[in-house]
């Protein structure tokens, strides 16, 4: 009897604990994906680090989707907290693509572009971290949230300009060199890292909306 009073007891899951598991890997795969572009480490074993990571942020997802489900309590709407927790998935999910792509065309050296749009992502992706614990206290936290979420979006736009000079420099040594199989593998890559950065501001903006909701 006492079990199932206990049932009908309100419960609050613990949201913040997830984010922030979700974006330690976020942050996880992002180092390891600076290190492979610059080519530093062991290339195995950097792309068995994103992909585990990536396996990783899908287990705090299914546990967010659970708790969403069977939470009476929630910190924030339903609807809001699905949103930011799919966004930051994505975000993940593409730096797997992004490995994937990389294993698949056998691509070892990386442009200049490339490199410099790894680090903005990893520099995206500390920023997410830092911001997640502040969501739960997110009324005084307004302002300092929305400095973050402001520096992301600035981010995207730095990973925008990297990927056009990118492009454009291998579509000149294509010409030079009479290569457009590897024109094709360089513009496949870029287009992965270019939805990291696509990714990461829809987690600004969801962040954004909680602020504006509860701030």
């Amino acid at each position: 009897m006492f079990g199932w009073f206990q049932r009908l007891l309100p419960k609050s899951g613990d949201f913040f604990v997830l984010f922030e598991r979700h974006g330690a890997t976020m942050v996880s795969a992002a180092q390891a994906l600076v290190s492979l572009t610059a080519g530093e480490g062991d290339r195995a074993q950097l792309l068995r680090t994103i992909r585990d990571q990536e396996h990783a942020a899908d287990e705090v997802i299914r546990e967010v989707l659970h708790e969403v489900r069977h939470t009476f309590l929630t910190p924030f709407d339903r609807g809001a907290i699905t949103a930011l927790i799919g966004a930051m998935d994505d975000t993940i999910d593409e730096m797997n693509a992004t490995a994937s792509a990389i294993e698949l065309f056998e691509v070892t050296t990386y442009d200049s572009q490339m490199q410099d749009m790894a680090r903005v992502v990893l520099d995206a992706c500390r920023l997410i971290a830092e911001s997640l614990p502040l969501l739960r206290d997110v009324e005084r936290q307004g302002r300092r949230l929305h400095e973050l979420t402001a520096r992301m979006v600035q981010l995207e736009g730095q990973v925008d300009g990297l990927h056009d000079a990118g492009m454009r420099a291998a579509f000149q040594a294509q010409k030079a060199k009479s290569d457009p199989l590897a024109f094709m593998v360089s513009r496949e890559i870029y287009k992965h890292l270019e939805r990291i950065a696509d990714a990461f501001e829809d987690v600004a903006n969801e962040i954004d909306s909680l602020v504006i909701d509860h701030g």
